[in-house]
């Protein structure tokens, strides 16, 4: 097995191959399209139900559908076929989603094919995704919470629940054995010109509804940092898990304030409320336990990646939001002219 910071390249006599799950989401095209245009790697193994946009010469399409019960074996044999040196598992939605039991079959029984067709296949190295959020926002917690620090997001909602428990087979995985290396990337709110999420929806509002009495402080990676952690773990091998943030943290108003938008402070019973059933009515950005985050503090801390990965973020948070607030502003602009 590689060491720490080495690459797969370095014990084999050809160019890695790499096998993405979830390649149509904002990480996977990207990905995709990185390593595309990098001679360092021999060819892209996609599985999915579609190729993304960013597919080229390099890459190889498999018709995959993560939630059918013979997905593990048709991972495994194409892992196999492709002689695949690195899977980069991305079928993971990155916003709470109404289809929920579609959702969970994704996620959930998708992460377990995904991990049975590795161990099948003898892969030797799964980097896979996971996010900050699911430390839990508390007003217990401290200014910034380690990898070690327990997942304590709300058991109210079936989104976060199974965040956790994907986090935690992967993690495991990782763990029982010693075939596989396995990196897990927390990322915390990723923010940016391109990136659509639920944070970027609530940031797109005019008028953004705020907790009265509560101004917690708040981080996000820039869409670009995002890529480029995810990029590293492909390069090199590091093994474990590790938050993935911007530099440096802003209260909640005041990304409001750099990002254009009106706070409306709304008691908190008032807010939960509207959120449950405006998430019942299918027209909110995301169930009522989100509300915990514009209360209290859910803050990851990033020194692990930095010391272990190297890994520097080129964006802080204060410039993320500058960046997103820029691409809003010509968005809205150009909305405006249309409808003129």
């Amino acid at each position: 097995m590689a060491k720490p910071g080495e690459t797969l390249a370095k014990h084999a006599s050809r160019k890695p191959v790499v096998a993405f799950t979830g390649c149509n989401g904002f990480l996977g095209r990207n990905l995709v399209g990185v390593l595309e245009e990098d001679d360092r790697y021999e060819r892209l193994v996609l599985l999915d139900l579609l190729p993304p946009p960013t597919a080229g010469a390099k890459s190889r399409f498999y018709r995959i559908d993560l939630t059918q019960p013979a997905a593990d074996a048709k991972i495994a044999e194409v892992l196999r076929a492709e002689s695949v040196d690195t899977v980069v598992h991305l079928a993971l939605v990155s916003s709470p989603t109404y289809a929920s039991a579609w959702r969970h079959e994704l996620e959930v029984v998708g992460t377990m094919h995904v991990l049975h067709a590795c161990e099948a296949a003898r892969t030797p190295k799964l980097v896979s995704w996971s996010q900050t959020i699911l430390y839990g926002a508390s007003p217990s917690n401290p200014n910034f919470l380690p990898e070690e620090r327990t997942l304590g997001a709300s058991d109210r909602s079936a989104f976060l629940r199974d965040k956790i428990e994907i986090d935690r087979a992967i993690a495991g995985f990782g763990e029982k054995q010693n075939r596989t290396i396995v990196t897990l990337l927390r990322t915390c709110a990723m923010l940016g010109p391109t990136v659509r999420n639920f944070t970027t929806r609530y940031l797109s509002r005019r008028i953004v509804p705020t907790v009265l009495g509560f101004d917690p402080l708040v981080q996000f990676v820039h869409e670009v940092d995002a890529v480029r952690s995810f990029k590293a773990c492909i390069d090199r091998e590091y093994p474990g898990v590790f938050n993935i943030v911007g530099d440096g943290v802003l209260p909640l108003h005041t990304v409001l304030r750099i990002a254009g938008r009106l706070a409306l402070p709304v008691p908190h019973f008032t807010l939960a409320t509207a959120a449950r059933l405006s998430w019942a009515a299918q027209i909110g950005e995301a169930p009522a336990p989100f509300v915990d985050y514009l209360r209290y503090l859910c803050v990851a801390d990033g020194a692990k990646a930095s010391a272990e990965m190297g890994f520097r973020p080129a964006y802080s948070t204060r410039e993320a939001v500058v960046e997103f607030a820029g691409a809003q502003m010509l968005r809205e602009a150009r909305l405006l002219r249309e409808a003129e």
